[in-house]
């Protein structure tokens, strides 16, 4: 398992800062959001992309691609347009985007380029047809520039939990896409015990997002200050050997990245021992 963070947490950082200071922590692994802040899309040219990816390997830190960007895509609406907006010109707008963001994904040398489905503001019968198009456009997006599709369930979203993502992935077959876990959402959606949840899933797992939560609340928390079960997690992770990064998601901490980044590489090494490169 690899020690890692989102580059959405050290928005206040600029980028070459940001992942030295994870290096410095022993951090392996770094999710990356194209974002305004870092590397936004419409303003980073393969030089900047491949001086980059020459640093993530200088630093040894294996990136993942996050396509999460508060406003990218529409300054007055957070997170908007998704999958699920019914404008067909805003949607192939989020595709776009998901599309540029696998590019980039490749230049920089990720395998992994996590996405969600979006809030569904107009539901009604053809909500489901609409969110398998928008899935399965999504990942031959991001298969065709050779990198990995992994749908992250998101609370308040059309796919929101594990069950709802088990029902596409039996819907979509062999074209769906792998699994991104935030831990703490188990919490915030309780579908059970989840250290158990996590142990079923670990096949399907390319990507999982770490932070502390309380249940029934999504609000990501720095580690101590929630309920989540970090060791049971962690060992359940392990036992079932997953291999792959474990970021911590703290994109509300900005303003206190030294201090987070700090306790959260000593909370994995006190469960997980320190990282190895």
């Amino acid at each position: 398992m690899l020690l890692g963070y989102h580059t959405n947490s050290l928005q206040n950082h600029r980028l070459d800062a940001a992942l030295e200071l994870l290096a410095a922590h022993g951090y392996r692994a770094v999710a990356i959001t194209p974002d305004t802040c870092h590397l936004d899309p419409d303003r980073t040219s393969d030089d900047d992309l491949d001086r980059t990816a020459a640093r993530l390997r200088e630093l040894g830190l294996r990136p993942v691609i996050e396509t999460g960007a508060r406003f990218l895509l529409d300054p007055r609406h957070k997170h908007e347009p998704t999958l699920m907006t019914r404008d067909p010109a805003a949607r192939d707008r989020r595709l776009a985007f998901y599309r540029r963001a696998a590019a980039m994904g490749r230049r920089l040398g990720a395998e992994v380029v996590s996405f969600w489905a979006g809030v569904d503001r107009a539901p009604g019968p053809d909500s489901e047809d609409w969110l398998d198009e928008g899935v399965r456009r999504t990942c031959s997006a991001i298969r065709d520039e050779g990198l990995v599709p992994s749908l992250e369930p998101e609370p308040g979203m059309k796919v929101a939990t594990l069950a709802d993502w088990s029902r596409l992935r039996a819907r979509l077959g062999a074209g769906a896409p792998s699994l991104t876990l935030d831990i703490g959402h188990l919490y915030a959606e309780w579908e059970g015990d989840p250290v158990e949840l996590v142990g079923r899933v670990v096949p399907f797992l390319s990507q999982v997002h770490l932070e502390d939560h309380r249940r029934g609340v999504h609000q990501h928390l720095l580690p101590g200050d929630g309920e989540v079960d970090f060791v049971g997690v962690l060992k359940s992770l392990q036992d079932n050997e997953y291999r792959g990064p474990i970021c911590f998601e703290l994109s509300r901490h900005s303003h206190c990245a030294p201090v987070a980044v700090e306790r959260c590489s000593e909370l994995w090494r006190s469960i997980c021992g320190p990282s190895r490169r």
